[in-house]
């Protein structure tokens, strides 16, 4: 028996792995593609331009193994998708790719068990499932933790930018609006905003900061603004006037959103309904006439 959990603990760490290797990884066209925009560039120069910070021995060892058995597109996925969730302090990319491979080699062990132990259909579809879910856990938490953060950036946006149409109006520039709106801000947009800042700081152009800002969140009201922005400073158009446009309109889109809510709120009650109140209002009604029913039929 003993040998059997062993040789089936090697089979699901190979397939794992080979699962993960062939599902992640990036596709030809995608690697020719890289391959040419890469050329002509030093290696030693990451994307960004800006120098690497020195790591400790042990930490570039981790980042060596891992960034030799997990796949480059499995990587960037991950890191997108670390990105949308603000990248919490307590999941970095080394931790979060460790989990993944260990999840990679535990997924087919575990539906490999659930066949060994029942082997009916019904059984291992439960298992296939399970293990899936296992396989993408750290996707769809990461996912959660984004599309939250996303609801909290666009429910923030129409006062953020209220208060920019303010400042800008009292005759402070967009920039330094900019600042004073995310220094007195404490949400996720204001963090944001704060990153945005700094990387205009460090070198960046203004476009690129403001490009790499709707990346990373992802938002579609945001990426809309920005956009205005980024038209607004190349036609040389006011800004005020921009912002004030910009703000009623994401007042009026949430707004909008929050009428959508409130009129869908008949159709999810429907079903609680159903099945928690009427049942119990049927037979506090009807259950004495029922009784009173059976026990003249009884007597």
């Amino acid at each position: 028996m003993l040998i059997t959990v062993f040789a089936m603990a090697i089979f699901a760490a190979t397939t794992g792995y080979f699962l993960f290797a062939v599902l992640a990884g990036p596709s030809p066209q995608k690697i020719r593609a890289m391959e040419n925009l890469r050329r002509g560039v030093p290696s030693a120069v990451p994307a960004g331009g800006r120098p690497t910070a020195p790591v400790s021995k042990g930490k570039s060892n981790s980042s060596t193994l891992t960034k030799t058995l997990v796949p480059k597109g499995s990587r960037t996925r991950l890191e997108s998708l670390l990105a949308q969730a603000g990248r919490p302090t307590d999941w970095p990319i080394e931790r979060l790719i460790t989990l993944k491979m260990a999840l990679t080699v535990a997924a087919p062990l575990l539906a490999a068990l659930f066949l060994l132990k029942a082997p009916s259909p019904l059984i291992g579809v439960l298992g296939v499932l399970f293990a899936v879910i296992v396989y993408f856990l750290p996707e769809l938490r990461l996912y959660s933790l984004g599309t939250e953060r996303k609801q909290k950036i666009t429910l923030e946006l129409a006062d953020t930018l209220d208060q920019m149409s303010i400042a800008v109006e009292a005759g402070l520039g967009f920039d330094a609006a900019m600042v004073r709106v995310a220094k007195n801000g404490s949400g996720v947009l204001a963090s944001e905003l704060i990153r945005t800042l700094q990387d205009i700081q460090v070198g960046q152009t203004r476009r690129v900061a403001y490009e790499d800002l709707v990346e990373r969140t992802q938002v579609p009201d945001l990426k809309q603004f920005i956009r205005s922005i980024i038209q607004a400073e190349a036609y040389g158009l006011a800004l005020s006037s921009v912002l004030n446009t910009q703000a009623a309109e994401m007042r009026m889109k949430r707004r909008q959103r929050a009428e959508a809510k409130a009129m869908q709120i008949p159709v999810k009650v429907i079903f609680p309904l159903m099945l928690c109140i009427l049942p119990v209002l049927f037979m506090v009604v009807m259950g004495p006439g029922v009784i009173g029913i059976m026990q003249s039929f009884a007597h």
